[in-house]
């Protein structure tokens, strides 16, 4: 039986919040915004210090039982001096929270019951809570993230598709509207401690899924890309000497190129004991250190040998030192979806500016993120000049997006073959390092990104397998657990491992791709009597 959302249910989380005025200056408003160690300071750092949750996003989540003068007043007076009066104090004035999933369904069915419950309704502010306001209904990922995250959503909204919810992905796509709209940009995540980055911008490819089309909402839309793509670019307004500024790289010829980083260099609030620990075995400036760790959380690969100098020990994480090529054939895609919808609009200045931008971005990513030597798509490191070793699933996104040759597409379709298939799908680098964004782990966005990618230039044999060993390894964890989480190991099918947290369930993205690919691919649903997973 297919479940889904009621009516009911739909037309009640599509309903608005009251509006807030526009503010005039969008990035000063997401500089101004204050996250949980702002308003709590000497409370929140003790609280994370002395791990009275295992997770340091666990606090950084919760939500105030009381303005937050009042909580910093009650902490004064009770003082707490240890671990355990830190506790009791935070379960008396902050409460959590969250949902668990419904079980014993087929694999199917559990994705389309967990809809209604991974869908939430407009998000109104609570003072003192990290959480920042909605209007409209959004999907969050589940476990411990209870907001709405910037990439995640693109392949979150892929399932949506796929299942018919699209009231749902066009009221996402209003709040990514209203995010640009009030913060000049997309956060992370709809918390305040996001604020300082955004996410790949996928923004462009989740406007693609929609259907809906009236010259209000296209020109909404048009308008929000282009403060996006603003955004990203505003470091090439100071470039200095160093060659980088922002999100900004000049490279050696003079050609512009982007980078992951953040406009803050503190612990994450959502990882603050975590980073302060890294900072202290580094060896160099704290700040840096916890601006690359930043940079790499914008990166979404939070972490991964692509972002280490020795390849293998997060101390020597340097990001912003990283031109990566899934950044950059993002932007150029944004680069040209501007192009197409200045098109459509007829507004032919603007629509020769931005093909002339995707021009000049194109030729500096076959000239520095294409190595002819290795036959390979690369990141490019600053500090040597030269691509980095990484061989990653980072190379499929010049494929997905539709700017490889047909000759770099052939080589890495052969690369990808040799390297990155695993028994159980697509694995994200070749090292493993204990990262969770490094072998034996596979994620759901790296394999539509990879089948999607292979397909599109006539790699079907293996896009359809890379597809076949991932939903096996899905439907099977699925049918045996009852869950379906964030990320598997693909060498055993077991539950992925590595990071800074335990494995989370719901799981957005892995819900979202996985009924996209049985969409793609009928004969793949273990659900059909002739499947042949």
């Amino acid at each position: 039986m297919m479940l889904r959302p009621s009516l009911a249910l739909a037309l009640a989380l599509l309903a608005p919040v009251a509006a807030t005025a526009r503010p005039q200056l969008p990035a000063d408003t997401a500089r101004a915004a204050q996250t949980p160690e702002d308003i709590y300071g000497p409370l929140y750092r003790a609280v994370e210090l002395a791990r009275v949750f295992p997770d340091s996003k666990t606090f950084a989540d919760m939500v105030p039982q009381g303005t937050p003068a009042a909580i910093m007043a009650a902490y004064r007076a009770d003082a707490p001096k240890d671990r355990a009066a830190l506790a009791a104090f935070v379960s008396r004035h902050f409460r959590k929270i969250g949902e668990t999933a419904p079980n014993k369904l087929t694999m199917r069915e559990h994705i389309r019951a967990l809809w209604p419950i991974l869908a939430k309704p407009p998000m109104a502010v609570v003072p003192g809570s990290s959480a920042l306001q909605l209007p409209y209904a959004y999907v969050v990922a589940g476990g411990r993230y209870q907001e709405m995250y910037y990439w995640d959503s693109y392949f979150t909204m892929l399932g949506l598709k796929a299942d018919g919810e699209k009231p749902l992905i066009e009221s996402m796509l209003a709040n990514f509207t209203a995010l640009i709209s009030k913060y000049g940009h997309i956060p992370n995540g709809t918390r305040s401690y996001y604020l300082s980055r955004s996410q790949p911008p996928f923004l462009a490819l989740m406007m693609d899924l929609s259907d809906t089309h009236d010259p209000a909402t296209d020109a909404a839309r048009l308008a929000a890309l282009k403060a996006e793509y603003a955004y990203w670019m505003t470091g090439a307004g100071c470039l200095d000497a160093s060659g980088a500024c922002e999100h900004v790289v000049r490279m050696p010829d003079g050609s512009l190129l982007n980078r992951y980083w953040d406009a803050r260099d503190t612990p994450r609030d959502e990882s603050y004991t975590e980073d302060v620990a890294t900072s202290a075995t580094a060896g160099r400036n704290p700040g840096q250190v916890n601006r690359d760790l930043r940079a790499g959380a914008e990166s979404g690969w939070d972490y991964s040998s692509r972002w280490l100098a020795d390849g293998k020990t997060l101390a020597t994480i340097h990001t912003t030192d990283i031109v990566p090529v899934d950044l950059n054939s993002l932007l150029w895609n944004l680069e040209t979806s501007i192009a197409r919808r200045c098109t459509a609009v007829g507004d032919a200045a603007c629509a020769r500016d931005y093909t002339a931008r995707a021009a000049k971005r194109l030729s500096a990513i076959n000239r520095y993120l294409w190595s002819a030597t290795d036959k390979r798509f690369v990141d490019w490191d600053r500090t040597s000049a030269k691509p980095t070793p990484s061989i990653s699933a980072a190379m499929l996104y010049p494929l997905f997006v539709g700017l490889a040759t047909q000759q770099q597409a052939d080589t890495t379709a052969t690369l990808t073959a040799a390297k990155l298939v695993a028994p159980g799908g697509l694995r994200t680098t070749t090292l493993s390092t204990g990262q969770q964004w490094d072998q034996p782990n596979g994620w759901a966005p790296l394999l539509w990104v990879g089948v999607a990618g292979l397909d599109r230039y006539g790699k079907t044999a293996l896009a359809e397998d890379l597809a076949r060993r991932w939903v096996r390894t899905v439907s099977t964890y699925c049918n045996r657990t009852g869950r379906m989480i964030e990320k598997y190991d693909v060498e055993t099918g077991a539950a992925g491992g590595g990071g800074e947290y335990p494995v989370q369930d719901g799981f957005g993205w892995t819900n979202g791709v996985t009924q996209a690919l049985l969409d793609r691919y009928p004969a793949l649903d273990p659900e059909r009597g002739d499947a042949h997973p």
